[in-house]
């Protein structure tokens, strides 16, 4: 497993304006990928044009080509270069997770190109590519596609000397800053908006919708209660981490059990009195609704939850409780009593200074459907399921 694990800055201070303008910098990158456009992901020993192969078209690749300095390379993660070439591969230091495959002219077109991005598309290769040399850069480039909820798949070359961005249009962003988006978008966290919201079965909930500094995604706070003066008054609220699933919560999927804990959960904080839920949009364990639907597609071939994030590039679990521990503290509540099956939300949230004064077992019955996904979640995750306490 592989939650993000990340300290605030001292002082929880806001991030100074350079820090502001890295950031937008990342989110314009993200943007421009999503799009199909490429950017530069600039290091001190050069820059690397990067396209996402998911998105990328015609004119995407002729801007890339106009730049590179020779042929692009495909990067892929290791366990999806491994499904491409049907043969394990194995990983040098240097190359952090990043795998290069070559790109014979017959590749070289967005059709084949997102056949090769992507598990779930059906792919007859015209020509068979071999394993190359990773290119500088080529780590927070898949990083960056990560952080835009792309597959980690992207044409890439060297860019030419001398290139500059603002002539070719493209945007410029530096690893480093790729590497620190994350802790910046969780400790610029703002309440933007806050209005009273009676629920079914919790009349007395408001909610409190939070903004990072670059204008991303925004993130709920949902309360119940007045969580916050109970805890000014000593008290210890009730708590939940609780990230967004729209098939489960909107729609009611039995795929999973992540409606009925987003219930259960308001329904016990009404219960006790007082309580938080950090409504969280970090869908599909953080991949997104798009590659969570493919994760879903990859199940229904036989792997299982966690096998399947990793076929599509992913990690086990790409999210980030920072940004739980930030909403908590702008919220002034230092201390939880949390509502849980997963160790490792309990790990971080202590390791980015919240107090977990003790974990109140979630747990709910499988229903026929999700029976698999459960137990998974207790044997490969190591979520407490079946346990008490």
């Amino acid at each position: 497993m592989s939650l993000l694990f990340v300290s605030p800055p001292e002082g929880h201070a806001p991030a100074p304006q350079n820090g502001v303008l890295a950031m937008r910098a990342v989110h314009r990158a993200m943007a421009d990928l999503r799009r199909g456009t490429p950017v530069l992901v600039g290091g001190p020993d050069g820059a690397l044009v990067v396209a996402a192969a998911e998105t990328v078209g015609a004119e995407g690749l002729r801007e890339l080509m106009a730049v590179a300095l020779c042929a692009p390379v495909l990067l892929l993660a290791p366990v999806r270069a491994a499904a491409v070439l049907s043969r394990p591969v194995s990983l040098s230091a240097p190359e952090q997770g990043a795998v290069a495959l070559s790109l014979p002219e017959g590749l070289l077109t967005p059709q084949r190109l997102r056949g090769l991005a992507d598990p779930t598309a059906e792919l007859l290769l015209p020509e068979q590519p071999e394993r190359v040399a990773s290119p500088v850069l080529a780590a927070p480039a898949l990083a960056l596609a990560k952080l835009g909820r792309l597959l980690p798949a992207l044409v890439a070359a060297p860019a030419r000397e001398g290139v500059e961005a603002e002539t070719q249009g493209l945007a410029l962003v530096a690893a480093a800053d790729i590497a620190a988006y994350p802790p910046s978008a969780a400790t610029t966290l703002r309440p933007v908006a806050e209005a009273r919201v009676p629920l079914e079965h919790v009349p007395e909930a408001r909610i409190i919708a939070f903004r990072a500094a670059d204008g991303g995604i925004e993130h709920l706070a949902i309360l119940v209660g007045d969580p916050v003066g109970f805890a000014a008054a000593g008290g210890t609220p009730l708590a939940r981490a609780h990230s967004e699933c729209f098939t489960g919560d909107l729609l009611g999927s039995l795929r999973c059990d992540c409606g009925p804990q987003l219930r259960g959960a308001l329904h016990k904080m009404a219960s006790h009195g007082h309580g938080v839920l950090l409504y969280l949009a970090q869908e599909g364990r953080g991949i997104g609704l798009v590659n969570k639907l493919r994760a879903y597609a990859l199940q229904d071939q036989g792997l299982d939850t966690l096998d399947a994030n990793r076929a599509l590039g992913y990690g086990a679990d790409e999210r980030n409780f920072l940004v739980a521990a930030e909403m908590l503290r702008q919220l002034g509540i230092g201390r939880v009593q949390l509502l849980t099956n997963n160790p490792d939300k309990l790990a971080s949230l202590a390791a980015c200074g919240i107090e977990v004064e003790g974990r109140v077992a979630h747990e709910f019955a499988g229903n026929g459907v999700n029976d698999g996904y459960l137990a998974t979640k207790a044997v490969r995750f190591g979520h407490m399921i079946g346990e008490k306490g």
